[in-house]
């Protein structure tokens, strides 16, 4: 088996969102990085079609400063795999790849592609979903559109565009907005799409053995402040969890809500095991390793966090109670 060595961005956000100026700056900038750039097309305003050198029936285009771009109105397994061959073939040659979903999308089937597809899981690794919120129009937004809240959910970053058009008290309503729809994604302001490649790209966020990150304030803000159908809650517990219980009623769980939990994940206290068990799930598909071992001195903790529509949280936290050994 080829060992996963693309790694995947998941670049999402309302429409308007200031997506596709990043998305052209990351096409034409001297960065030095590689870039393949799929555009998941909907009949929305794309990449300029000038960087595309007018050539529409070309689907991989490659551009002056090595970036690779191109347009999926079909299957986005079959253009990863393209991708793939005619890298094989060096025909091409790219060292990462953005997807870029359309603003009216859920992106968690995409997400799940890297999940599902045996081929595509192989040779890609899911880096980090990242959504661009526009600080003017985003509170509107995600008051109006489930989408534009579902795209926060999944968020392992979140870039806040337009800073410069509104005032720091409307700033800190949306932050505040944002972190509570999603407690473990850090949200920075950006002008103009201009963000540090780097901090878009090799973020980890969808790593396993990443560390479990919530906004501090996140266990004491008040959560009663706004009817957001999405919201999260964390579960924490010093005592340690029997595994069969936990896998019963966590297979369980997903079974029945899968299709509402956006994101899941947590660092687990096993009994009986030395080392951490790290968890994560995106809907129904969900995924565990063993992490680093707990070190002298330090009390092993469980620590959970979802992120989802609805979900009956008081169910999941006796649920999970009673799988404590």
């Amino acid at each position: 088996m080829a060992q996963p060595n693309v790694p995947v961005t998941i670049l999402t956000g309302f429409l308007g969102s200031g997506k596709t100026t990043l998305l052209n700056r990351i096409l034409s900038e001297q960065h030095g990085h590689r870039i393949a750039v799929i555009e998941n097309e909907f009949g929305e305003e794309g990449v300029d079609n000038e960087l595309l050198l007018q050539n529409r029936e070309e689907q991989i285009v490659e551009m002056n400063n090595g970036c690779i771009c191109c347009t999926v109105r079909g299957d986005l397994v079959r253009i990863l795999g393209d991708l793939r061959e005619r890298r094989e073939a060096g025909e091409i040659s790219f060292e990462r790849v953005i997807i870029e979903t359309t603003g009216l999308a859920d992106p968690g089937p995409v997400a799940q592609t890297f999940f599902i597809d045996d081929d595509v899981a192989e040779y890609y690794l899911l880096d980090a979903v990242i959504t661009v919120v526009d600080a003017r129009h985003g509170d509107q937004q995600l008051t109006e559109h489930k989408e534009a809240v579902e795209q926060v959910g999944f968020a392992d970053r979140i870039l806040m565009s337009k800073v410069d058009l509104v005032g720091e008290p409307e700033q800190k309503t949306l932050i505040g907005r944002l972190q509570r729809i999603n407690p473990r994604a850090p949200i920075k302001p950006v002008h103009f799409g201009n963000v540090p490649i780097d901090e878009v790209l090799d973020i980890r966020g969808f790593n396993l053995n990443a560390v479990l990150e919530l906004t501090p304030d996140f266990l004491t803000s008040d959560e009663h402040e706004h009817d957001d159908a999405v919201t999260s809650f964390i579960f924490k517990s010093d005592k340690p969890f029997n595994a069969t219980k936990l896998e019963d009623f966590l297979g369980g769980i997903v079974q029945v809500y899968g299709p509402d939990m956006l994101r899941y994940k947590g660092v687990l206290f096993v009994k009986g095991s030395e080392r951490q068990m790290v968890f994560q799930g995106v809907h129904q598909m969900m995924g565990a390793d063993l992490g680093r071992r707990w070190q002298p001195g330090e009390k092993p903790t469980s620590k959970m966090v979802f992120i989802g529509r609805k979900l009956p949280k008081d169910m999941f936290i006796q649920g999970l109670q009673q799988c404590l050994a």
